[in-house]
């Protein structure tokens, strides 16, 4: 692994120190960390599942809609902040690697270094309930 900007390096120490689900990526959108609470809802420790790109992460957990049509990785928050560069919010279902369905709500924010420069992105989600 590359060595990292020492701001997604704080922001990962950050996470790891959260009750609240934490997802990381670098400016490419690779996976560089998520914590604990992200685990329990992903269903798959980080240590197992590792770095990854973005196609492979924004599939593997089968984000989908209210119907059950599965959303384009262009349609998360996350990638969407990568690719406009400033924060983005919404909900959507995932399906864990256990095969449990959660709703789940996302606010994504781009990590910016000097001179701004875009550094990756953090996203913040929880269940929430079914409507």
């Amino acid at each position: 692994m590359t060595q990292q900007p020492k701001e997604l390096i704080k922001s990962r120490q950050f996470a790891e120190s959260l009750s609240m689900a934490v997802f990381l990526v670098d400016p490419l959108g690779n996976l560089f960390y998520y914590n604990e609470a992200a685990e329990e809802i992903l269903g798959v420790r980080f240590a197992e599942a590792g770095p990854m790109p973005v196609d492979v992460w924004s599939t593997i957990f089968v984000p989908t809609n209210y119907i059950g049509k599965p959303l384009k990785p262009d349609a998360l928050p996350l990638v969407q902040t990568l690719t406009f560069h400033r924060p983005a919010h919404g909900s959507f279902y995932i399906e864990s690697k256990q095969g449990l369905k959660y709703l789940i709500t996302v606010t994504s924010f781009p990590i910016i270094g000097k001179p701004d420069k875009m550094l990756g992105a953090m996203a913040m989600f929880w269940k929430s309930k079914a409507e």
